[in-house]
């Protein structure tokens, strides 16, 4: 499925949409499987502090951690191909490891929004090839707060985040407003370094904004730190893990 112009778009840009690499029924049944799952666990909201600092007052989230844990249709996903090999494309590596799962849905209307970071400031690793895989459920337009990147910023390296509100880059310097807005579809997958700028908007439409993001890395890339541990994490979604541990 992925090509080498894919694979230098994503090389050049820091992120990728595929387009439809689940069928229409299968991200549905996605969705449907999201809200269960969400329904069964008691309320929590995540936004961060600072979301509401960028016009998330009032907003809030709904969201789970260890999908693969609250149902097996997500550890089926996890190790699809269709998803594993675009993953090991993108990185470069024929190993694809698990590092954590999260569901996140933006309720209608008041769906919080995020403010630009990178992935790197919350779990950094010591060869960067860490990546996220965000699969949207339904369609993600502007007006339901789509993910936004700015291309090429994976290339800056990690860069020096906020930490009071939720590791989040100056507002000043990196307006979510500037960034370009990803509109994905039901069935799309948008893949991102974990160095790419990227956040989200508010969703102000009638209908919630329902994804599930899998982050992954080549088992060879190491933590710098220890600061982020899940349920599941090492497991081998593709291929082999050559270091043995």
């Amino acid at each position: 499925m992925t090509d080498s112009a894919m694979v230098r778009f994503y090389q050049d840009n820091g992120y990728l949409l595929v387009k439809g690499l689940l069928g229409a029924a299968e991200a549905r049944a996605y969705r449907e499987e999201c809200h269960a799952v969400l329904g069964r666990l008691r309320p929590a909201d995540p936004t961060w502090g600072s979301a509401r600092e960028i016009g998330g007052a009032g907003t809030e989230l709904r969201h789970c951690h260890d999908a693969q844990f609250r149902s097996a249709a997500f550890a089926r996903l996890m190790v699809d191909p269709r998803f594993t090999d675009v993953a090991a494309a993108l990185m470069g590596s024929g190993n694809v490891q698990l590092h954590h799962t999260k569901i996140f849905v933006k309720p209608a209307e008041k769906g919080s929004p995020f403010p630009m970071h990178q992935d790197a400031a919350h779990f950094p690793h010591t060869r960067h090839t860490v990546g996220a895989a965000i699969f949207h459920f339904d369609a993600a337009p502007e007006e339901k707060g789509c993910v936004r990147v700015v291309p090429g910023s994976h290339r800056y390296g990690p860069l020096p985040h906020i930490e009071e509100g939720g590791w989040h880059l100056p507002f000043r310097e990196w307006p979510l407003e500037a960034a370009v807005p990803v509109e994905a579809e039901a069935g799309d997958v948008l893949f991102l370094s974990y160095l790419t700028v990227h956040g989200s908007g508010v969703n102000r439409a009638d209908e919630a904004r329902t994804t599930l993001l899998i982050q992954y890395r080549d088992p060879e890339d190491q933590p710098a730190d220890d600061v982020h541990r899940s349920r599941g994490q090492g497991m081998m979604l593709r291929g082999i893990d050559p270091t043995g541990s």
